[in-house]
């Protein structure tokens, strides 16, 4: 015999609740005014319950490694709101460069393409256009205003420091010759702009981690070794930063699997063990996190990380030749799917699970993308050589071309440009 009891609809349990004893429905009726009340007071932290979290795994997915589909640009716009990260190079005359590159002298001479002969500018002429929206014009007075009091750091490996140089070539021509002062102290570069009484500060650390390549001079080393659970050695310089961003990829690709130090660098017997680029990638960027957490104030902090800067070693990948990488590329991909082999996609898939599953407020800058068309922005030849060209480099110039920096003024300004956006419009 079938049970003939059915379920209550949603819609009837709510009469029932209204059917009840005039004393439990004085008390219903106090509890639902209390649930508005809290409502009201709590705004966007009540409404919070009711969403997903921002880092749940299906949005990690799209914010940490999206690719562009063949959608409208409204289409974009509607589906993603504005998102910086998405859209396309166009050329722009009027307001490119940011600034001249013989107008900042702060600028390595590894990134100084136009003294060390680059023939033509035109990778100092495009801008970024999101789809669907405008990036916010980069203020240099309100920028400096920001920091004022302040101190902002980057840490990380020479990519990091391009970007930083590319800030405080941004910055500085609003600071009288008096007033600022730049000086390395091993590790550490220091920016001063002491009417602001702020420091904008560069820290080598290639892993975060500590690691055999912690020299900031000589550190060119092939057999790279990293010493596990060791950010503190580096994070102590890093205490007390306002704002900081953080980098780290290129110096985990070495072709083979990781060395990662059990003990001690000072160990008389120094025990070891291989991980595979991802898990170890994945080890520093857990430590990174949970170093955050214990040391950055959140209320007081903006922690920033960039994703990895693509390299273009291979111009078969665009169409070029097979012999060829970056060097004599004078204009962008225009490909919108295209997506360099050098650019690790597992490892964008490590820093989504990673940052996916903390709440540790850590802003990302998605610059892969955008920096994957840009075959024609790194320094290439044009650069400062630290050892003598040999006959056979000079007669095949593609066999020495950096195809991993960039040139300055260049695409690192509009990582700074994005990092502007995300530091005042978040």
């Amino acid at each position: 015999m079938q049970n003939s009891m059915k379920a209550p609809s949603s819609s009837s349990s709510f009469l029932s609740l209204l059917r009840v004893k005039p004393r439990s429905s004085s008390y219903l009726f106090t509890l639902l005014a209390f649930i508005l009340f809290a409502a009201i007071l709590c705004g966007h932290d009540f409404l919070f319950i009711f969403h997903p979290h921002p880092h749940s795994k299906e949005q990690t997915q799209t914010l940490f490694f999206s690719t562009p589909r063949n959608t409208t640009e409204t289409e974009r716009e509607e589906e993603v709101g504005c998102d910086v990260f998405r859209g396309r190079w166009v050329r722009d005359e009027l307001t490119r460069p940011l600034y001249e590159e013989s107008d900042c002298p702060y600028i390595q001479p590894q990134l100084t393409c136009q003294e060390h002969g680059r023939p033509e500018k035109e990778y100092q002429r495009w801008r970024w256009q999101p789809h669907g929206c405008d990036l916010p014009t980069f203020d240099a007075s309100l920028m400096l205003e920001k920091l004022r009091g302040k101190r902002m750091m980057f840490v990380g490996d020479s990519l990091n420091r391009g970007q930083y140089v590319s800030l405080i070539c941004l910055l500085h021509h609003l600071i009288p010759e008096h007033a600022k002062s730049m000086e390395t102290l091993g590790s550490l570069t220091i920016f001063r702009a002491k009417e602001y009484n702020a420091t904008i500060e560069f820290y080598w650390a290639p892993f975060l981690l500590e690691s055999n390549s912690d020299n900031a001079v000589i550190h060119r080393v092939t057999d790279r070794i990293v010493r596990k659970g060791s950010i503190n050695t580096h994070g102590r310089h890093w205490k007390g930063a306002d704002i900081i961003v953080f980098n780290t990829y290129l110096w985990w690709i070495t072709g083979s699997k990781m060395k990662i130090l059990l003990g001690s660098f000072n160990d008389e017997v120094r025990k070891s063990v291989e991980m595979s680029t991802e898990d170890a990638y994945r080890m520093a960027m857990k430590s990174m996190v949970r170093w955050v957490k214990v040391n950055m104030d959140s209320n007081k902090t903006r922690v920033f990380f960039t994703s990895m800067s693509p390299s273009h070693a291979k111009s078969i990948e665009w169409g070029g030749e097979s012999e060829g990488n970056c060097y004599n590329e004078t204009t962008p991909i225009d490909d919108p799917a295209y997506w360099g082999s050098d650019s690790k996609k597992t490892i964008m898939q490590v820093i989504g699970e990673v940052f996916g599953k903390s709440k540790v407020p850590i802003t990302f800058l998605n610059i892969t993308q955008l920096s994957n068309y840009r075959k024609d922005a790194h320094t290439s030849i044009y650069k400062k050589q630290w050892n003598p060209l040999t006959s056979e480099q000079l007669a095949n110039p593609a066999s020495y071309a950096d195809c991993v920096h960039w040139c300055l003024p260049g695409l690192q300004d509009t990582w700074n440009e994005l990092l502007f956006a995300k530091l005042f419009f978040p």
